[in-house]
């Protein structure tokens, strides 16, 4: 979310407009979020919502694009904080996965879900540029991942036969399997102890120990 008193009034409306939106489709899909109920809980007229946005559609656009950002944000962060640590690719990056898990642990309530998966699991209803963006936000996390092993690669060779692409593919796939275990057993940090099982397979494959 950014930072309301650097904002306009319209710009704030249209981040608040989003806040809603977001913390509607987490909860109940974007199916069941009606643009009516959006504009009711933001207090304006339809005119001022359309004035934002120019359709649901829209909507969902820049509703996914600040997710992704976001999520980028925190990632970056993360990572510079990790490398300021270690220059060791590997180390760096086992440094990077506890201090996610860190994060996520810290949230009182649990992650809030994550948006990109919402999107996939009702894909039928958006259109083809919606739909290549959340294609294009697992490619990305892909590639920056694969980076971040490549670069691990270099330095510790395997111990066991993996696939790194797939390997990259884990991180998303424990994160989001995490937030769905942690929403089905009401067990918050479900999420961060899953992070920290990556990291210890990540650090079997690459010290054997």
């Amino acid at each position: 979310m950014a930072n309301v008193q650097t904002l306009s009034k319209g710009e704030q409306t249209r981040e608040r407009i989003l806040d809603i939106a977001q913390d509607a489709v987490l909860h109940k899909g974007f199916a069941g979020t009606s643009l009516d109920e959006i504009i009711a809980e933001a207090g304006i007229t339809k005119s001022g919502f359309f004035y934002h946005f120019k359709d649901k559609n829209d909507l969902a656009k820049a509703l996914l694009q600040r997710y992704l950002d976001t999520e980028w944000s925190v990632f970056d962060a993360l990572f510079k904080q990790a490398d300021e640590l270690s220059e060791d690719p590997l180390h760096s990056f086992l440094i990077f996965l506890k201090l996610f898990a860190e994060v996520m642990g810290d949230l009182p309530n649990g992650h809030p879900g994550c948006l990109v998966s919402s999107y996939v699991y009702s894909d039928h209803m958006f259109s083809r540029d919606v739909r290549e963006m959340t294609t294009e936000g697992h490619r990305i996390w892909r590639r920056r991942f694969r980076e971040r092993l490549d670069r691990i690669a270099a330095r510790y060779p395997s111990r066991i036969e993996v696939n790194l692409d797939d390997m990259a593919d884990m991180l998303s796939a424990v994160a989001d399997g995490g937030i769905i275990l942690s929403k089905s057993l009401s067990e918050p940090g479900v999420l961060s102890r899953q992070i920290m099982q990556y990291r210890a397979f990540v650090r079997l494959v690459f010290l054997g120990n």
